[in-house]
C-alpha cells in the first residue's frame, strides 16, 4: 500500500480505542470512525509498527445496527463518537475490546464481573471545556468542540446532549454576547487573539455552577457586562462563581497564568457518597458524578474489610477515592504530583472530619522511597500512560497483599499487569465501569492478590 493513496476496505472488528480493523493483502489497517461490517474507502496516512493507518474517505456499505443520534451535529462534533449506536451496543463493543487486550497479553484465569452501565447515559458530564473559534476560516465566531478531522475548526455545540440544559444556556449567552462585540478568538498558529475557552463545572448533587471565561492578556477588556448577564440567567442549578482566567500559553490547553474572581467564589462544593468535596477550577474530578459514585463503590467493595489496614492511594488527585474508603480503613496515605490537588485533598479531609487521611505532594517514583508506613492494600489510579516503571517497582517492593488498580486506559493497564504478575501477583477479579457513554473510553477495575 502506498501513502496518500485510496483503497477499499472491509472493516472486520474494533480494537481499543474503537479503531476499525481491516486487512489488505495480509497487512493490518487501522481506520478511525468505522464499524464492523462496513465497506469503506480510506486513504493511507501512516505506516507504523502496529499496522497501517488510514483516514476514512467514504462509506460504501453501511451497517444496519446504527440508530438516529439525539444530537443533530454528531457527524461534525469531535466530542462524541458513538451516538449512532444503541447504548447496549456501545457496551458490547467496549467489553469485547478490553477482553481482547487481556487475551493478547495472556492475562487469564480471573473472574470477569461484566460491565457496569453509567447511571446517566445523556447529560452526565459535570465539566466541559468549550473552545472559541470558527467553523470555516475567518467565518463567524463559534463556541464548542473541535470538528472531526479538521484541527482548527470549531463547531458550536449549543444543543450538546452529554451536558444538561444549564451548560447549553450558559454557552448561548456567552457566545451571543461576544459575537456582537466581534472580539477576536485566539489562533493557535499565529499566537494572536483574545477569546480562548469557556469552562463550565456543575456539581450534580448540589447544583453549584462555576463559569470560567479563559482569554489571553492581549486585549484589556471589561467583563462586568457578561458577568451581569450570567448572574441574571435562570438556571436549574445555581451559578455560585464566575471567574476570568488569563492564559498566554502557546499550546492549545486550558491553564492559568492568573485567575480573577468576577463574582462569588472560585470553587464549587459537591457531595459524593455522603462526603463533601471542594472542587477548584483546575482540580481533577471525575467528569461523570453519578458514575464516579458507582466506580468508587466498586473500588470500596474490592478493598473489602479494611478497618485494621493501612491503605495507600497512589495518584490520588484531590483524594476522592482515599477519603471514600477512609471510613473503613485504619489509615489512608495519598500521594499525588500536583501540589494544588494535594492541598485540596487535605482541605477536603478536614471538611469531612477524617483524621486518618494524609496526602503528600510529589513525584510518586521519588516520594514512595521515603514513605515509612507499610501498606496492607494499595489503590492505583494512574494517568493514561499507566504507572511509571520506577514507581511500579517500588509499589511491588512494598509487598502489599492486595492491590486495586483503577485504569482509564486498558492498553497501559495490561502492560503494568504483566509486570505485576511476573513478580508475584495474580489478577483475581476484573470489572468494567462505563463512565463515558458515546465515547470509546472505559474504566477498568482490577483486583490483584499476592
Amino acid at each position: 500500500m502506498q501513502k496518500r493513496k485510496e483503497y477499499e476496505f472491509n472493516i472486520e472488528k474494533l480494537e481499543f480505542p474503537s479503531q476499525g480493523i481491516a486487512y489488505y493483502e495480509g497487512e493490518k489497517v487501522l481506520i478511525k470512525n468505522t464499524l464492523p461490517g462496513q465497506k469503506v474507502i480510506a486513504k493511507v496516512s501512516k505506516k507504523k509498527a502496529v499496522g497501517v493507518e488510514a483516514k476514512l474517505v467514504k462509506i460504501l456499505e453501511d451497517v444496519d445496527y446504527k440508530i438516529e443520534p439525539q444530537c443533530a451535529i454528531t457527524e461534525f462534533c469531535g466530542g462524541c463518537s458513538h451516538q449512532f449506536l444503541t447504548y447496549e451496543k456501545q457496551l458490547e463493543f467496549k467489553k469485547e475490546q478490553v477482553l481482547k487486550l487481556f487475551e493478547e497479553a495472556e492475562i487469564m484465569d480471573f473472574e470477569f464481573l461484566g460491565i457496569e452501565k453509567s447511571p446517566e447515559v445523556f447529560e452526565y458530564r459535570n465539566k466541559m471545556e468549550f473552545t472559541f473559534g470558527d467553523f470555516l476560516k475567518n467565518g463567524e465566531l463559534t463556541l464548542g468542540m473541535h470538528t472531526k478531522g479538521r484541527s482548527f475548526s470549531i463547531v458550536t455545540v449549543d444543543d450538546c446532549r452529554i451536558v444538561d440544559v444549564d451548560f447549553r444556556e450558559i454557552l448561548k449567552v456567552v457566545l451571543n454576547y461576544f459575537k456582537e462585540l466581534k472580539l477576536p478568538h485566539y489562533k493557535v498558529m499565529e499566537h494572536e487573539g483574545y477569546l480562548r475557552n469557556l469552562v463550565v463545572r456543575k456539581a450534580k448533587n448540589t447544583g453549584e455552577i462555576l463559569v470560567n471565561i479563559v482569554t489571553t492578556s492581549q486585549i484589556d477588556f471589561d467583563l462586568n457586562e457578561i458577568t451581569n448577564k450570567l448572574k441574571e440567567l435562570k438556571c436549574d442549578g445555581n451559578i455560585t462563581g464566575i471567574i476570568h482566567t488569563f492564559n498566554d500559553s502557546l499550546s492549545d490547553i486550558v491553564q492559568s497564568d492568573k485567575t480573577e474572581t468576577l463574582f462569588g467564589r472560585d470553587y464549587i462544593i459537591e457531595k459524593l457518597l455522603d462526603l463533601k468535596f471542594k472542587i477548584n477550577p483546575f482540580a481533577f474530578f471525575q467528569t461523570n458524578t453519578k458514575g464516579a459514585e458507582k466506580l468508587y463503590s466498586l473500588v470500596r467493595d474490592f478493598l473489602g474489610d479494611s478497618e485494621s489496614k493501612v491503605v495507600f492511594d497512589l495518584y490520588c488527585g484531590t483524594g476522592t477515592i482515599g477519603q471514600i474508603v477512609a471510613a473503613k480503613a485504619k489509615k489512608v496515605l495519598g500521594i499525588e504530583l500536583i501540589e494544588e490537588a494535594v492541598a485540596a485533598a487535605n482541605e477536603n479531609a478536614k471538611i469531612n472530619g477524617l483524621d486518618n487521611c494524609e496526602f503528600i505532594a510529589g513525584d510518586i517514583a521519588k516520594v514512595i522511597k521515603e514513605v515509612k508506613d507499610k501498606p496492607d492494600s494499595i489503590i492505583l489510579d494512574p494517568p493514561r500512560a499507566g504507572v511509571h516503571p520506577t514507581a511500579l517497582d517500588y509499589v511491588i517492593k512494598f509487598d502489599a497483599n492486595h492491590i486495586v488498580y483503577v485504569s482509564c486506559n486498558p492498553k497501559s493497564l495490561v502492560v503494568d499487569l504483566k509486570e505485576m504478575i511476573d513478580r508475584g501477583y495474580k489478577v483475581n477479579k476484573v470489572i468494567l465501569m462505563d463512565m463515558f457513554p458515546h465515547t470509546p473510553h472505559i474504566e477498568t477495575i482490577v483486583n490483584l492478590i499476592k
